[in-house]
């Protein structure tokens, strides 16, 4: 089974979307892990408009890279740039993948319009999700 971590700054939006879809897309062929560089907690509203695509993150938490460190990842997907910079270095033969994302947490406007902002970026990482399942997830042989 592949061990994958997802990446961003604050692990309460982005990273909280892809590792949710990443799981739904993987089942159980690989364990997602998502963290930050720093920790901001899980943002509400990612909670909700994932559960409005009938995904349940709400028992997620906010998790420090550092955490981390010594779980042999095959891959690492950071999901904001500066996640990519700042990426702390992990050893062994990993695979580091990397899609900028904006963050729905930066909208503005009204209610509605921040959440269509959230709506528009989880369907982005949804997309992603689906996408790096099947080209590097599915299509893998694994050692048992």
């Amino acid at each position: 089974m592949k061990n994958i971590l997802v990446l961003c700054t604050g692990n309460s939006c982005r990273s909280q979307l892809t590792e949710g879809y990443l799981r739904l897309f993987a089942v159980e062929k690989a364990k997602i892990y998502s963290a930050g560089i720093e920790t901001h907690g899980v943002n509400p509203k990612a909670i909700q408009v994932m559960a409005e695509d009938g995904l349940d993150i709400s028992h997620h938490t906010s998790n420090h890279v550092d955490e981390y460190l010594n779980i042999p990842f095959d891959d690492v997907i950071t999901v904001c740039d500066n996640a990519n910079e700042a990426c702390p270095y992990f050893s062994g033969d990993i695979k580091r993948f990397h899609q900028n994302f904006p963050d729905p947490a930066k909208a503005t406007g009204t209610p509605e319009e921040v959440m269509n902002e959230f709506r528009r970026v989880r369907d982005m990482i949804k997309a992603y999700a689906a996408d790096f399942v099947k080209q590097h997830v599915e299509n893998a042989s694994f050692i048992t």
